[in-house]
């Protein structure tokens, strides 16, 4: 920057030097950068206002020194730099009646009273110049830095933005001329803020929604799928193991019946050739059995689902979990799904609950054609006595020719 008058090439390297000595690093904001900044927009706004000479040099003094009382801190820091510039001003023997203008240009920055004059407007305004910047957001961003390190401020993101919007709509320039340099991108500035505010906003919904979501206690939710999931593997178990029973019972009674019928030396063969009535029963029995085991293989016979397709693993219908969906997988398209599906709770959710279903489908086929077997073996195992009995009956009482045979008790 060009110092057009002797005083200024004085002033700016004492407020560098005073400002590196004094100032504590902890100002990220009120540092000889913003100085110089501040300068410059006094020197554009002075020479658009049409300032004299004498003017622009005591609006560019002012704010050289407008900040240096921040080496004392940021109590009544304004107070302080009106004593530091009439020092200085004094001993260079400065001219009083500017000096005085000088100090009201300073004063002016404390925004205790509205500025009055028109130098002090402008000073006021070229204050305000990074409102109207395009480097507003990095300028607060190193406000906000600086207040948290003197413990002035210690809002969170989310309150800052909002802050900051409502600073950058509440402020109005003094003059015309800082209007007209600063005014639209200030507009800008505010579009940009309130565009924040509202992702942040948008954001804390979402955030809300999600907490409102995994308000459902997630250690219950564990608990109970193991719960039921072991309950399901007992059940099959169970299931498996009576299944297994029928099978072996009527497998033996079928094998001891074809023996028996197809015997013609033993003496159930020799009963069986003297009684021809007593295939019946003996018919009767073995369909039983049949029928029986039959049922309880189609209950024991183990059932695989529907396999998943390849990226298919948010479809509904297909169950991640169970080994029959995804044995044809190749291990990376594996690992791929079951990533996908551990992003998400409720996908991994989704899979379990599917799972769930399908093992429940499953166990409840199983007890049906069970029960069939179960039911099919005593209605059958009653209707085989009752044909033993009856026969028993006809030949022992009854008419018949067939009376002429003797039945062999021992």
């Amino acid at each position: 920057m060009t110092h057009t008058t002797k005083i200024l090439g004085e002033v700016v390297p004492y407020v560098f030097n005073l400002l590196r000595d004094k100032l504590s690093p902890q100002y990220l904001y009120h540092n000889f950068y913003h100085t110089s900044e501040i300068v410059k927009s006094c020197n554009a706004l002075g020479k658009l206002a049409g300032l004299s000479a004498d003017e622009l040099e005591i609006l560019e003094l002012a704010a050289w020194f407008h900040d240096t009382g921040f080496i004392k801190g940021y109590k009544d820091h304004e107070a302080e730099s009106m004593r530091i510039a009439e020092d200085f001003l004094l001993k260079a023997d400065y001219d009083k009646g500017k000096t005085a203008r000088v100090l009201s240009c300073i004063k002016a920055t404390a925004r205790s009273e509205a500025p009055t004059g028109k130098l002090e407007m402008l000073l006021c305004d070229a204050d305000f110049s990074h409102t109207g910047n395009k480097d507003f957001a990095s300028k607060a961003e190193l406000l906000k830095l600086e207040w948290e390190n003197f413990e002035m401020s210690s809002c969170s993101d989310k309150e800052w933005n909002k802050n900051q919007l409502e600073f950058l709509s509440s402020i109005s320039y003094y003059t015309k001329e800082a209007e007209e340099l600063y005014g639209a991108q200030r507009l800008l500035n505010i579009i940009e803020q309130k565009k924040k505010v509202e992702a942040n906003k948008e954001k804390e919904e979402k955030k809300k929604l999600k907490g409102e979501k995994s308000n459902v206690p997630k250690r219950g939710i564990e608990t109970m799928f193991r719960s039921v999931y072991r309950n399901h593997i007992n059940l099959s178990s169970i299931a498996d193991n009576k299944a297994n029973m029928m099978i072996s019972i009527n497998t033996i009674i079928i094998s001891l019946m074809l023996t028996v019928v197809g015997a013609k030396f033993s003496f159930f063969g020799t009963s069986l050739k003297e009684n021809p009535a007593l295939i019946f029963p003996a018919i009767t029995l073995i369909a039983t059995s049949l029928g029986s085991v039959i049922f309880a293989i189609q209950s024991a016979k183990p059932k695989v689902t529907n396999r998943i397709e390849r990226g298919d693993a948010k479809n509904d219908k297909h169950n991640l979990l169970f080994f029959g969906n995804f044995t044809h997988l190749s291990l990376p398209e594996f690992e791929v799904s079951i990533m996908e599906v551990m992003k998400e709770d409720v996908l991994l959710y989704s899979n379990m609950i599917n799972d769930l279903y399908y093992l429940g489908l499953v166990l409840q086929k199983k007890y049906k054609l069970l029960r069939y077997s179960y039911t099919f073996f005593m209605v059958g195992l009653i209707v085989t006595v009752l044909v033993f009995i009856s026969i028993l009956v006809y030949l022992k009482v009854g008419n018949h020719p067939i009376k002429q045979y003797h039945l062999k008790f021992s």
